[in-house]
């Protein structure tokens, strides 16, 4: 797929064509837009760069501070003060904006260092960014795991420069601005320097070298040079005494003259920052850029060619391919890499937050790639054995940024499938300690002591988490663990009010009980049942999403407060807009009513994803929302932690997937090609291997053993799915009951 991605997709407002049936009834309370960026990224790398402006949340683009409706324009124009490293991927307000170490070619004075060129020309794809100043001065950039290599590309002058500035990160917004607290930087040699600044309590070093080896290398401060000073070093930054420093090579060049200009990166020293620029990047300072290109290239086509889609429309072909690549670049992973502990072994940050990527992310990211996911899990245990938690929200940043509001206990889900998969590399018994405490700790105090907690949703959360725990114990053989947890996991109905069915009052994060009624918890048969029953509760669902109901207005530019008021006062799908309600289409499979779960999801992805820069429909977050896409268009969906992948009619006539190693074909028959104002298809049959399948679903075993899916579709709704649903387990234990399969 690496052909069809344009990393351009979401990131400007939302520009998709006006929505139609269901799709026109759902309410977008979060930013119409995606918020990504075009920059040069590494599979689950470290380190991205790309074209800093200081907009908001990522550095680039034209827009400002938003949290609901349109996004404000801070820039009419795409701009560029220089190359940043380090941003994030369609997340919202996080507060950590990173965007350190910029770069800025320039043909001025450094008295005009912060100002910013129109970017005239633009190019991008999986590993390399371009953009052409208006200077003159085109710019490309590519990136290795914790290293990036610049290429500028000068029009003749007598004094051209590269200027990087140590000092600056953050955004121009409010409250945006990252200032170092310590830094210091030197000239090791001719066209080699190295520094460390400590950023949000991180130390990140930098080693940098230029291949210009006939310029001028001059520190600088206050915008002054520095003649003959070979190291600056600040003990203590204070923001009211901030003044900007840093590097600079100058020379002449003539019409065409290229310079390139490479990093390496640690979060433990210079020392090793030199070791990661010579491994990535080789240790000859010139023509490192195409080899660093080439390299990250095949990583990409590697990764990017782990899912293949069959389809004769170019369009859908690269919203799928982008909405994968989308999928696979957070969150970092950077072994050896901790700046808070000594010890070797896996780190991972960017975790912004579990709340986006625990339904949908983290369970592609196992399908694809289980290696990695178990990388990340040892991450994830060694950050809460050292600071106390399982986090909810990891940055590049001392403290405990965990976004704790929007969950508990949200890698327990990721933990637990992992468990029940089997796969090596993880110690079960150290995980269950860390699982067991986390679940005492915040919300989960007063869960335990009085049976549910507000915000209402921790307390499906804390009950999942002890399902989800016991799911591990029983991998380690403490039974009387799973004994223990059983009746705390039951206490998902003390969250439920039984005269209406729906979560109690409480506040909401981002939604309201509606949007977090319909979650897919380890025992929907009881959760229907206390609704009413299967009719009730499909009732319920048809008013949630819109079933009936007129179109409904979105929030414009800066919504005022009765405007969201009435939005959240609508009860109504957020359209994927958002994440808190991105599994409820799937609700319906527990009630028998697999037909309906086939229109909600054929609205979704037919008509809130597109081409072009406004093609997403909310802050793709990490992943969150573009890895739904790539699930629910195979015609699969991950319920996170109970090791189950829902069936549903596929949007291609055949997609090919790699599960770890092993193939998996969806095929279909009676297809035809889905269209945004046409009727969905709806499963006629599904065969596993040549053997009938009556249940909706495959188990997390089946999906990673691989084979051949062959589903049949229809224009109308079948039998199929509304006998057999997905299971329910009241008690917590390691394997759901199945009806056996047996395979040719």
């Amino acid at each position: 797929m690496f052909d069809h991605v344009d990393p351009f997709i979401g990131t400007d407002a939302t520009d998709l064509p006006a929505p139609s049936g269901l799709a026109a009834t759902w309410w977008s309370p979060k930013p119409q837009v995606g918020n990504t960026h075009p920059g040069a990224t590494y599979p689950f790398g470290m380190v991205s760069a790309c074209a800093y402006s200081a907009a908001y949340p990522t550095g680039y683009g034209r827009y400002d501070l938003s949290t609901e409706g349109l996004p404000p324009v801070l820039h009419d124009r795409l701009v560029a003060s220089g190359f940043t490293h380090f941003q994030q991927s369609g997340t919202g307000a996080i507060r950590k904006y990173y965007n350190y170490f910029r770069v800025t070619p320039m043909l001025s004075p450094l008295d005009d260092l912060g100002r910013t060129w129109e970017i005239v020309e633009e190019e991008a794809q999986p590993g390399y960014y371009a953009a052409t100043l208006e200077s003159g001065i085109r710019a490309e950039i590519t990136v290795g795991p914790k290293s990036a290599v610049h290429r500028y590309t000068f029009p003749a002058h007598h004094d051209a420069r590269l200027v990087i500035d140590f000092s600056l990160g953050g955004l121009d917004i409010p409250y945006g601005r990252t200032i170092p607290l310590r830094a210091h930087l030197g000239s090791v040699s001719p066209g080699c320097a190295e520094g460390e600044i400590v950023v949000e309590g991180a130390p990140l070093a930098v080693r940098v070298e230029c291949d210009a080896q006939h310029w001028r290398q001059l520190l600088w401060y206050d915008r002054r040079l520095m003649p003959g000073g070979t190291r600056l070093d600040f003990d203590r930054i204070r923001p009211t005494t901030l003044r900007p420093f840093g590097l600079m090579w100058a020379g002449p060049t003539e019409p065409g003259q290229v310079v390139e200009l490479r990093f390496g990166f640690s979060l433990r020293g210079v020392e090793q920052a030199a070791q990661t620029l010579d491994r990535e990047c080789g240790p000859d300072p010139r023509r490192s850029f195409e080899r660093r290109r080439a390299t990250t290239e095949g990583v990409w086509r590697e990764h990017l060619g782990k899912v293949q889609v069959d389809t004769p429309s170019t369009e859908k072909a690269t919203v799928f391919g982008t909405a994968l690549y989308h999928s696979l670049i957070k969150p970092c992973l950077a072994p050896d890499e901790s700046p808070f502990w000594p010890t070797p072994g896996p780190f991972a940050f960017d975790l912004s937050t579990m709340w986006d990527i625990y339904r949908t992310h983290l369970p592609l990211m196992t399908a694809l790639f289980p290696d990695r996911s178990v990388e990340l899990a040892n991450a994830l245990l060694q950050i809460a054995e050292e600071e106390g938690n399982l986090p909810i929200g990891y940055r590049m940043a001392r403290g405990a940024d965990r976004f704790s509001r929007q969950g508990s206990a949200l890698a327990h889900t990721f933990l637990a499938d992992l468990c029940a998969l089997g796969l090596p590399g993880v110690d079960w018994d150290w995980a269950l300690v860390h699982m067991n405490d986390d679940l005492r700790r915040t919300y989960g105090e007063e869960f335990l002591l009085h049976g549910r907690t507000h915000p209402i949703s921790h307390t499906l959360d804390l009950a999942f988490g002890y399902w989800c725990s016991a799911i591990v114990a029983g991998r380690v053989g403490d039974l009387a663990l799973v004994d223990q947890f059983g009746p705390l996991a039951a206490r998902w109905r003390n969250a439920y009010d039984p005269d209406t069915g729906l979560l109690v009052d409480s506040t909401y994060y981002e939604g309201g009980r509606w949007n977090y009624s319909f979650r897919l918890m380890h025992d929907m048969a009881s959760r229907i049942a206390l609704a009413g029953g299967d009719d009730a509760f499909t009732t319920m669902l048809d008013r949630f999403f819109g079933f009936g109901a007129d179109p409904v207005k979105q929030p414009g530019l800066h919504p005022d407060v009765e405007e969201m008021a009435a939005g959240y006062a609508l009860n109504r799908f957020e359209g994927l807009n958002n994440e808190p309600d991105m599994e409820a289409p799937w609700a319906y499979m527990y009630a028998g009513r697999p037909d309906r779960t086939a229109q909600v999801v054929h609205d979704v992805v037919q008509q809130q994803f597109g081409t072009g820069r406004g093609g997403l429909p909310g802050n793709d977050d990490s992943g969150g929302l573009s890895s739904w896409y790539v699930w629910a268009s195979l015609g699969l969906f991950p319920v996170a932690g109970q090791n189950l992948f829902l069936l549903n009619a596929p949007a291609w006539r055949e997609a090919r997937v790699d599960v770890g190693g092993r193939l998996l074909t969806v095929e279909t028959t009676g297809y035809t090609e889905p269209e945004p104002d046409g009727p969905a298809q709806h499963v006629q049959s599904v065969h596993l291997d040549g053997v009938p399948l009556d249940r909706p679903f495959l188990t997390g075993g089946e999906l990673h053993t691989g084979g051949r899916l062959l589903i049949g579709l229809g224009p109308e709704p079948s039998g199929w799915g509304t006998q057999h649903r997905p299971p329910s387990a009241p008690a917590p234990h390691v394997d759901v009951p199945l009806p056996r399969l047996s395979r040719p």
